[in-house]
């Protein structure tokens, strides 16, 4: 496919989500994919909702993900500047060539007019969309109206003919002309609307293909209509192929919204989850590598992505298939890479611990077994905990469970045969705590499990007997005291 554009066009209006990250991965990959050409814009027209502090989000989050562009902001391009607030003077030249071509005029309806006809027409059992009732006003009416004081908006004025678009995600969609009435392209105030600055943008960007979610389908034929005036005016070149893509639902089968806890980018960020384990995850949610494989790599997404392969149906959001997959890229990690991505949750503000009880060696030889049980980065923390604190932090439930009756006799025991254990080997820690379980009729399992509480704090954790050795025999076993002394209590 040759001189494939596309665009990612986000507004930055509060903190990213996973469906806004599924749109930019699908153009992402498909631009990739076609050794095209991705342009990254922003959308922030809305000075009530825009911020700079969600346009630097933006800009962090498609980093920390990966993405690299090849124009916008910070690295220019021919078709600068890539912010919208930056370029209102283009929008009001383009709108005044269509009002003098014909293609758009001034509409002086009042919003009360506008809802005593749109109630009007739905009682009457007709399209209650906008009637053009301003459409051919004569000089004269519109002087009156202007006489008035009121302020036209400007609308776009729709061909009176079905329009036909084959989608790339859904295939030929038709959409009748009752259904597509007149729409604002300017409000009374001069600002440009969405509907005429996200078209204008596409075409003098020269985008080919639009990639965008499901529900700016609608908009679709407005936008068809209007690059057409547009390619008439020179303005635009040819009207792009577009593909709509399905929608990403949560809880009840309800679409994802920014409200929605789950939607939040930065709390995959802030929970350590992998950017290839959650992309991995993103792409599932339409598409799919083979019917087969869930696990694959960027690189391999890009190599196969096709759009006209993304199934229309809404995909539903997983959380625990998404922390399965993370928990796979987690284990694909080289050690050393491991370790290096573990190291924000190792120190303030996340780490319990005072830095000068973190120990590098031991931190070094538990890394191996804590990245085979981890689904996500946050999760080292409580996990290697036992190794930094002074004394464990005891999980009053785990304690609870693990210390039943007997257990101080069974505690005993095992720091006996701790003591005479090798404390080079895991094995010996095993069969000295096996050992001991036996001596009081317990499987290894029952067994273990007053110990591990007794050393680490909590019923479940790293490898055990791995654990007690890289802790060692001294601190092991003064632990074990301890909760003796506990238990006698």
């Amino acid at each position: 496919m040759a001189n494939v554009r596309v665009r990612f066009c986000p507004s930055p209006t509060g903190n990213p989500h996973v469906g806004l990250v599924r749109t930019a991965l699908f153009n992402w990959a498909f631009a990739r994919h076609n050794e095209g050409t991705l342009v990254f814009r922003i959308e922030d027209t809305d000075a009530a909702r825009d911020s700079e502090e969600s346009y630097d989000q933006l800009l962090d989050s498609m980093r920390w993900l990966g993405f690299d562009w090849d124009e916008g902001p910070e690295i220019g391009g021919p078709h600068a500047p890539y912010r919208q607030s930056q370029r209102m003077d283009i929008y009001a030249d383009v709108a005044a060539k269509l009002l003098d071509a014909g293609h758009a005029y001034r509409c002086y309806c009042s919003t009360e007019e506008l809802d005593n006809r749109r109630d009007a027409a739905r009682a009457a059992g007709k399209p209650s969309g906008y009637d053009g009732h301003c459409r051919d006003l004569s000089a004269e009416q519109k002087a009156a109206y202007e006489a008035e004081g009121r302020k036209p908006i400007v609308r776009f004025r729709m061909p009176d003919e079905a329009i036909t678009f084959d989608d790339l995600v859904r295939g030929e969609i038709t959409y009748l002309p009752e259904n597509v009435p007149d729409y604002g392209i300017v409000r009374a105030n001069g600002a440009p609307l969405y509907t005429l600055v996200n078209p204008v943008d596409d075409a003098l960007m020269e985008i080919t293909h639009v990639l965008r979610g499901e529900d700016l389908l609608s908009s679709t034929p407005r936008q068809i209509a209007l690059y057409k005036a547009l390619t008439e005016l020179g303005v635009a070149k040819e009207t792009p192929a577009f593909g709509h893509l399905p929608y990403v639902m949560g809880e009840g089968n309800k679409k994802l919204s920014k409200r929605d806890p789950e939607s939040s980018l930065n709390l995959y960020r802030e929970r350590g989850f992998l950017p290839e384990g959650l992309l991995n995850y993103l792409s599932l949610l339409g598409w799919s590598l083979a019917a087969d494989r869930d696990i694959f790599s960027i690189d391999e997404m890009v190599a196969a992505f096709d759009v006209t392969d993304v199934n229309p149906n809404p995909a539903r959001f997983d959380l625990k298939k998404c922390e399965a997959i993370n928990a796979d890229h987690i284990r694909m990690l080289d050690v050393k890479d491991f370790t290096e991505r573990c190291a924000p949750w190792l120190r303030a503000p996340f780490a319990p611990w005072a830095p000068e009880d973190f120990d590098e060696a031991q931190w070094q030889a538990i890394a191996p077994h804590a990245q085979s049980r981890m689904k996500v980065l946050s999760e080292i923390t409580d996990n290697v905990d036992f190794l930094f604190l002074p004394e464990p932090a005891v999980d009053e439930a785990s304690w609870t469970k693990a210390m039943k009756e007997g257990s101080d006799a069974l505690l005993r025991t095992a720091r006996e045969k701790l003591e005479a254990a090798d404390w080079t080997s895991p094995e010996s820690l095993k069969e000295a705590v096996l050992a001991a379980g036996e001596e009081h009729g317990l499987k290894l399992g029952k067994a273990q499990a007053p110990v591990r509480v007794a050393v680490t704090g909590r019923t479940v954790g790293l490898p055990l007997f791995e654990s007690l050795e890289i802790l060692g025999k001294e601190r092991t076993l003064a632990r074990v005291d301890a909760a003796l002394e506990r238990l006698a209590a």
